[in-house]
């Protein structure tokens, strides 16, 4: 018993060559994964919060009934720990200096914004200047253009109803403006206080009243469920991933976060699965010298059970003890680059995956051969029979799937990704298989001599099992790292492509139909020719088959197209960023039908051959369902829920037409003109809007590219553990080559030879693999279209070559430094 405990001592573990192999892999899996999923959750909280400015709060309520919401309300949101702001926006008629204009007022009180920050002038000629406050009581900010629409100066008096309010700064960009796309008229923004005083606001007036709140996240969860009983149909809840203007962008960005780090979590199971079996496998004599001195099979058992459990618990504490600082130090730079302070917080739910993957990792491959080994008799051990056959390996390969892409499903819970991935791993195993019987097939033939090449290829023969099992381990790395960078390629491409420099920049609303020809014409001969134009009519959705809508829809009770006036249009031909997912398009000629957008379609149940009765002032129409279409909400373009035919239901309403157009900044002075000309068209202004998806989608880029790099630097650690797994054996075969009178050159270039066609077949199969499961995921999980991506995996086959190729010539210093007797009794 004396012995047994000696051979299972933890002294006699640190000594060992195999141990530290694992302990390094749990510390580096631990590590990685920790820092990445810390990293992630981090830049998830930045994005969102950099996002919410959108709202200038992390939650709005509307009341669009033109009635204040209940003080109480506000007062449990503060006691619940909320911060909390309102504002007032409704149009109205402003005068000044003898001249009148429409105006969109937004009356804030003094915590405007909860997020972000609002961007003013303090004179035409003056800085830009960011603040996170509104106007004082008796001033004014107004928007650029309608100082020269007024022709007024700052310090002048702007008459707003029955107020006079003293013209202060010029609003440059407010944090939400425009994200709803409502403000059809120049800006102008006062405080809350004076909104009183102007008289505007009368029974019956078309006002809106804003509420914002900021805090926690489950703060505001809780907060909302005591609200909603509470909420009336012309109330509206809404978040940033409510608006469907960035909503998309910013589902993308977290869905990528999240496949990077479920890529990170497989990484790692891969590092520790090679290093943990190959300790499993080396224990064979030590488990006999066990058996023979006495101990159970359960006594084994027992035995190594406590040592994993010991080595999970050091290389879970030595992993956090690396993450943490890395994390800090990434998210240091994060702050620097996207230029704002961060709020570090450590994430306990981002930990547990790290610790998960080790400790399931480390029992999952490293438990099962030695499992086996104490129920095979000490003397096969001892003669190297341990009986390790083939079949008997089989639940091994299931455990270890079972458990990797449970641990994938634990951390991302999105089963497309997990069978993605899985697809693509059961695609590289079945091409593994053919690449081997070719590799014994042609192999078999070539003969030893004293070229490089016969050295490499007859070592690739000799090591058929390992070269296999290394290019597997090897080409799941490559695959797992290639799919993430052939994603990041397709999604950085998509965004780009949504808003390019021509993107459009305004709208043009409430244009008369006597007016188009004029409206298109002064644009064109200006050089910024429109859009197409659209004709759009005002109706309300009251019946489906039959039935009101209301009573119909009861899965939803607040789908918020039922709570207000649609924009309906007719259209010859489908947009070309819309897309028909049931049904098809109007015939040429054909009157009769409607066509619906499919995520409306789908949270009302709407399906082609339902009626839907509308109600366009006092007329009501009914259209048959025809064809439901996706619509690119992020297109900045005219886009609506419901289209008819020409000449269909919609012919004999009246009618105005919409547009959009880019105007560069610099020619903004263009659109007095063109005010001053067509006075009843309204302009709304989207370049802030734009500019500020830009700025989040550059965020999202550089996330993405940090989020790259470690899985990249994970990848070569893997990479790094299955070459150090076999590093033994190989400076073993290299020693025997020197006192054969080997040459160092002839040994260095068969060693990276036979490395670099390791990873040159290794890139082959990874990069294929990790297109079938970017085919999947581009539709499943990013929802794009998938494209070959030829120019960025071709050169993966070649970076695996070069770098397995100086991994071998790694291995091979030892060989070369040492004398070869002295080398071979060190690995005795």
């Amino acid at each position: 018993m004396a012995a047994s405990k000696k051979l299972m001592s933890v002294k006699r573990d640190w000594r060992e060559r195999d141990v530290r192999v694992v302990l390094s892999a749990l510390i580096i899996a631990v590590a990685t994964v920790a820092t990445i999923a810390l990293f992630a959750s981090q830049l998830q909280r930045t994005l969102v919060s950099s996002a919410s400015s959108f709202l200038a709060a992390d939650r709005q309520l509307e009341a669009e009934n033109g009635r204040p919401v209940p003080e109480g309300w506000m007062q449990e949101a503060e006691q619940r720990g909320l911060e909390t702001a309102r504002m007032v926006e409704f149009s109205t008629m402003v005068f000044g200096a003898g001249n009148f204009q429409l105006v969109s007022v937004k009356a804030v009180n003094n915590a405007y914004p909860l997020r972000g920050e609002v961007e003013y002038q303090e004179g035409a000629e003056a800085p830009r200047q960011t603040v996170a406050h509104g106007p004082a009581p008796g001033e004014v900010w107004i928007n650029p253009r309608l100082l020269r629409l007024l022709e007024l100066e700052l310090g002048d008096t702007l008459e707003v109803g029955n107020r006079g309010l003293i013209i202060s700064g010029l609003l440059v960009r407010e944090p939400d403006g425009g994200f709803n796309m409502s403000a059809l008229a120049p800006r102008v923004m006062m405080h809350v206080d004076d909104v009183g005083a102007t008289g505007v606001i009368q029974e019956g007036s078309r006002v809106e009243y804003v509420y914002l709140f900021a805090g926690e996240e489950a703060l505001l969860d809780d907060y909302y469920g005591w609200l909603q009983p509470r909420l009336e149909p012309s109330h509206e809840w809404e978040g940033v991933r409510d608006g469907e203007t960035f909503s998309r962008s910013l589902e993308r960005a977290e869905r990528f976060l999240l496949l990077g780090g479920s890529l990170a979590v497989m990484l790692a199971a891969v590092a520790v699965a090679v290093a943990s079996r190959q300790y499993a496998l080396s224990q064979r004599d030590t488990v006999a010298l066990l058996k023979t001195l006495g101990v159970r099979s359960q006594g084994i058992g027992r035995l190594y059970l406590r040592r994993l459990a010991l080595w999970g618990i050091v290389g879970a504490v030595g992993g956090l003890l690396v993450a943490l600082p890395l994390y800090w130090l990434l998210s240091s730079v994060l702050g620097d680059v996207l230029e704002r302070q961060i709020d570090y917080q450590i994430d306990p739910n981002a930990l547990a995956p790290a610790l998960l993957t080790a400790l399931v990792s480390l029992f999952a491959f490293a438990y099962p051969p030695i499992r086996r080994l104490r129920n095979v008799p000490a003397m096969r051990v001892l003669r190297s029979q341990p009986g390790e056959s083939g079949r008997e390996a089989i639940p091994d390969l299931v455990i270890a799937v079972v458990a990797i892409f449970g641990l994938v499903w634990m951390y991302a819970r999105e089963v497309s990704l997990v069978l993605s991935l899985l697809g693509g791993l059961a695609l590289l195993l079945g091409t593994l298989g053919l690449l081997g019987w070719l590799m014994v097939t042609t192999l078999r033939r070539i003969s030893g001599g004293g070229n490089a090449w016969r050295l490499a290829l007859v070592g690739l023969y000799r090591h058929r099992r390992a070269s296999l099992s290394q290019i597997a381990v090897f080409a799941m790395t490559l695959m797992l790292a290639a799919t993430l960078i052939l994603v990041r390629t397709s999604l950085l491409d998509d965004w780009q492509s949504q808003l390019p420099e021509d993107t459009p920049n305004h709208f043009l609303i409430n244009i008369a139909p006597e007016a188009v020809d004029e409206v298109d014409a002064f644009w064109a001969e200006r050089g910024h020719p429109l859009e197409k134009l659209y004709p759009m009519v005002r109706g309300r959705l009251t019946e489906l088959n039959g039935r009101p809508v209301k009573e119909a829809v009861t899965k939803d009770e607040r789908v918020g197209a039922l709570n207000r006036e649609l924009n309906l249009t007719w259209m010859e031909e489908l947009p070309e960023d819309n897309g028909i997912v049931a049904g098809q398009w109007f015939t040429k000629g054909q009157t009769d039908g409607v066509s619906i957008e499919a995520e409306l379609a789908g949270k009302l149940g709407v399906e082609v051959g339902d009626e839907l009765g509308f109600t366009i002032g006092s007329e009501k129409i009914t259209e048959t369902v025809t064809s439901v279409r996706t619509v690119q909400w992020d297109s900045m373009k005219p886009n609506f829920y419901m289209a008819f035919p020409p000449g269909g239901g919609l012919e004999d309403m009246p009618a105005t037409w919409i547009t959009a157009f880019y105007l560069p900044a610099d020619l903004k002075s263009e659109l007095n003109d063109f005010s001053r000309r067509f006075p009843t068209v309204s302009v709304l202004e989207i370049d802030h809007v734009i500019e500020r998806i830009q700025e989040i989608v550059r965020q999202v880029t550089q996330a993405i590219e940090a989020i790259l790099a470690l899985i990249l630097a994970a990848a070569l650690v893997v990479m790094a553990a299955v070459v150090s797994a076999t590093m033994q054996d190989r400076q073993r075969e290299g020693a025997l080559l020197r006192t054969l009178g080997g040459r160092q050159t002839l040994l260095v270039r068969s060693t990276m030879l036979e490395f670099a066609l390791l990873g040159f077949f290794a890139g082959i199969l990874g990069v294929a693999a990790a297109e079938g499961a970017v085919w999947a995921l581009q539709f499943r999980m990013f929802e794009g279209e998938f494209r070959w991506h030829w120019q960025t995996i071709l050169p993966i086959p070649l970076f695996s070559a070069l770098v397995l190729a100086l991994f071998g010539r790694w291995q091979l210093k030892p060989v070369l430094s040492v004398s070869p007797m002295l080398l071979l009794r060190r690995l005795e």
